[in-house]
Formats: structure tokens, C-alpha cells, sequence
């Protein structure tokens, strides 16, 4: 099972997503330059963080234009795994990959602090190693992270079981003080309709060893790592 990195002008995580995967788990990864169409018949595909062309008219809004792009978003709708971390997250929003939209944090200030985060969700590729309620301590790093929808949207992503992540606290209360964005119901990650495209703000790829002061990040990794050999199976017994 072979792995993609996206890699946009602006990219800054692109780097570390790889690490976690090539030292951490061990798995097959290459990266994908934004203006090429091929995603060199990968069998995961990551967005990772960073400021794909600057941020420039809004986060994501170019970066969604590019060749890579599109063979993403026909990937996903063929049920390929999609994991958009921090800007990822914006780009596949922008890219019409997942629903809402990122605004700018509540405070108008740049982020960058350890979060906590409650599990809301197992029913998906990235979460199915994790429990129902389970907290994990990811940083963020961000300016617009503040997720929104509207009310269809959001009682669409209610129902589905789609909410992903909340930011809460250490003890996983979900409050208004654990918000650090503003981000609407504390949502902090979402599930597309198929559950195989998943955007979260906070950075597994930034706590997937302990030195870095979490290895909580890794579980995600891990659980997309075990989901691949399974969905090949399935796909191949259908």
C-alpha cells in the first residue's frame, strides 16, 4: 500500500506528514507535485498543512485549481482514502471534497497550542483503532480555523455521524473555553458522506511521537494504515 503527499507552493508540513509515515509507519510514500495530474497510483492521499500559494484570496481557493486536484477529488469519489490535515482541511473545503467552510479564528489572532480533542466518532478509516469518546492531545496551528455551516449542513453532519473530532478538555467536556477558534458546536473534524475524506484542523503529524510532547497524533496514522488492506479486500471480493 503506497501513500501521496501533496505538495503545493506554500507547503510546510508536507515533510513531516511524510516522516510519520516512511520512519513511524513504515509504509511505502511519495510526494505529489501540485501540477502534475498523476497520483502515481496511490493508495492514500494526504493534504497536509502549510500555506499552499500564500493564502492568497482565501486559504485553499487557488490551491483547489490545481491538476492534483482534480485527480483527488475523482480518486475520492471512487472511494479512495483522503486524510486533509490543517490547510489540507481548508483545500478539500474549498475543493467541495467535504461541506462548511474555515473562517478566521473567533479572536482574529494566529493559534498554535497543544488542543484536546474527543473522539466522536469510530465508523471511519481514520478513527477505527480509537473509542467513542476517547481524548487525544494534537496541537493546532492556524489563523482560519474556525469551521462553519449552515444549519442543513450541520444537521446532515449530525445525523450521518460525521462530526469526527471536538475540541474539549482534557477530561473531554466539550465547553466553550476548550474552543480555541470559535468553530461552530466545537467541531475540530468531518467526514465526507462516503467516510473515506476526512478535514481536521489539528496536526496528527505533529504529535506522532512522544518527544514532540504527544504521540497521540499516530493513532490516526495507524488506523488508515490497517483500513487500506481491508478496503483492498472488500473492493476485491465485490
Amino acid at each position: 500500500m503506497k501513500f501521496g503527499v501533496l505538495v503545493f507552493p506554500g507547503s510546510n508540513c508536507d515533510h513531516d506528514t511524510y516522516n510519520v509515515v516512511a520512519e513511524l509507519a513504515h509504509q511505502p510514500v511519495t510526494f505529489l507535485w501540485h501540477d502534475s495530474p498523476s497520483l502515481e497510483n496511490c493508495d492514500a492521499i494526504l493534504v497536509p498543512g502549510g500555506f499552499a500559494f500564500g493564502d492568497y484570496l482565501r486559504t485553499g481557493a487557488i490551491a483547489r485549481f490545481s491538476p492534483v486536484m482534480q485527480s483527488v477529488q475523482k480518486f475520492a469519489a471512487d472511494g479512495g482514502l483522503v486524510l486533509g490535515i490543517c490547510n489540507g482541511f481548508q483545500i478539500l473545503c474549498e475543493a467541495g471534497l467535504l461541506p462548511g467552510a474555515l473562517m478566521r479564528n473567533a479572536g482574529l489572532e494566529y493559534v498554535c497550542k497543544q488542543v484536546y480533542l474527543r473522539t466522536e466518532t469510530t465508523d471511519s478509516p481514520f478513527t477505527r483503532t480509537l473509542e467513542k469518546g476517547q481524548v487525544l492531545k494534537i496541537p493546532i496551528g492556524h489563523m482560519e480555523g474556525n469551521y462553519f455551516c449552515d444549519e442543513a449542513t450541520l444537521d446532515e453532519l449530525k445525523r450521518g455521524d460525521r462530526i469526527v473530532f471536538r475540541y474539549a478538555t482534557p477530561e473531554g467536556k466539550v465547553t466553550p473555553e476548550a474552543n480555541p477558534n470559535g468553530s461552530l458546536e466545537n467541531i475540530a473534524g468531518i467526514l465526507n458522506v462516503g467516510r473515506n475524506v476526512l478535514g481536521m484542523m489539528p496536526h496528527p503529524d505533529r504529535s506522532s511521537e512522544a518527544l514532540l510532547g504527544s504521540a497521540d497524533g499516530f493513532r490516526i496514522f495507524e488506523s488508515l494504515v490497517g483500513a487500506l488492506p481491508r478496503r483492498g479486500e472488500l473492493a476485491r471480493q465485490t
